[in-house]
């Protein structure tokens, strides 16, 4: 259950760095399973670029979390409209059909 999410939440952050990490994870694991010695190296040196790019991007990027959390008021606490009027409740007949 924790995996998907991991993965939703690091695609959605880093998309690039983390496309070119799952294609260099599989050329890695089908050139050591295929026995293709360049396919494998090739595989390694993607993902080993795409973990620095990541990297790069994380040292680029000021934490945002560090500051104190911004408080979000989705309604304003007072209404900018007049307060409606009461209704009344007057007895009438049902249509006849």
């Amino acid at each position: 259950m924790l995996l998907p999410r991991f993965l939703r939440s690091t695609y959605r952050r880093d998309p690039i760095p983390s496309f070119l990490m799952t294609m260099g994870a599989a050329e890695a694991a089908l050139g050591g399973v295929s026995s293709h010695g360049g396919l494998l190296v090739l595989g390694v040196m993607m993902f080993g670029g795409a973990l620095g790019l990541k990297w790069l991007q994380s040292l680029r990027r000021p934490d945002i979390m560090m500051d104190e959390p911004l408080t979000q008021h989705y309604l304003p606490s007072q209404s900018s409209q007049a307060e409606l009027p009461m209704l009344s409740i007057t007895k009438k007949r049902p249509p006849n059909l």
